[in-house]
């Protein structure tokens, strides 16, 4: 069962929301006009990834973002198993009835998680990105050395040591971009490490193949080839999916090359989610 309140706190921007999602305190944020879209950010992230996006995309849809429990603004302890009751609750929040998905990262997790609860609910799905589906946990983040860095020497060198890592590589030198990918691992609270509490990874693997929404999976060209491999393993497993690569772009295209991004998610959500139907 999701349950969902709104709560009084003091915003950091103009349009950040808070809400209590099953006992959590999580922020989000609610723009623009037209179909609904739920845009879910991978690990050590925030809502704040997605500003490019709702730049250029709030004339024609209602973009809902959130931090996941544990990052950002968002209180709790990061629990990837719980993400998609989350986006239930919030949903229902907001009364939303039929809603697009992004999923970026470990957000794919959370989209597909809900989308296979509710697929009566989810008219789209977009995946970003994806880690290994199938795996216990992802092999290019080495989580129980990060757990025993936060023991020893803190929060500040596992965001340095991050900061590092091949999947938060920006290709694009715009300084603005380089800034927000800093300001949001600066803000990521590192719970999970902390407490050593696992991720949930494994967790309960969806039934992919039962999932009929129109599906687009995305890549950067420069994303890691075990990232790029799970990509197109996911769309061999979906039925009505497709794949697309973003040249010039690492793990995160949607700040590498947000004019391409944003283009390809105009016209995927367009053909799949007219306003008639959503």
């Amino acid at each position: 069962m999701t349950a969902c309140a709104s709560v009084s706190a003091q915003p950091t921007h103009a349009a950040d929301q808070f809400v209590v999602a099953n006992g959590i305190r999580l922020r989000f944020r609610d723009e623009g006009r037209g179909p609904a879209v739920l845009l879910v950010h991978g690990w050590t992230l925030d809502l704040e990834m997605w500003d490019p996006q709702v730049s250029a995309l709030r004339d024609s849809f209602r973009l809902v973002r959130l931090d996941r429990r544990g990052h950002g603004l968002s209180r709790g302890i990061p629990a990837p198993e719980r993400d998609s009751e989350d986006l239930a609750a919030l949903c229902k929040h907001l009364g939303l009835r039929r809603v697009a998905l992004l999923g970026m990262s470990q957000g794919v997790r959370a989209v597909l998680g809900l989308a296979c609860a509710a697929p009566e609910q989810v008219d789209a799905l977009i995946l970003d990105g994806p880690p290994p589906l199938d795996a216990v946990s992802d092999p290019e983040v080495p989580l129980e050395r990060y757990a025993a860095l936060v023991r020893t020497r803190g929060i500040e060198a596992i965001r340095e040591e991050w900061a590092r890592h091949p999947l938060m590589q920006l290709r694009t030198r715009n300084p603005k971009t380089r800034a927000l990918l800093a300001a949001m691992i600066a803000r990521y609270p590192g719970e999970d490490l902390r407490r050593a509490v696992s991720r949930g990874e494994a967790g309960a693997r969806p039934p992919l193949e039962s999932l009929s929404s129109p599906t687009l999976v995305l890549s950067g060209a420069y994303d890691l080839a075990s990232r790029k491999r799970s990509a197109w393993q996911l769309t061999t497993r979906l039925s009505h999916a497709e794949l697309a690569e973003i040249p010039g772009a690492g793990h995160m295209p949607n700040l590498d090359r947000p004019d391409t991004y944003s283009r390809l998610y105009r016209e995927f959500l367009t053909h799949h989610c007219p306003p008639a139907t959503c």
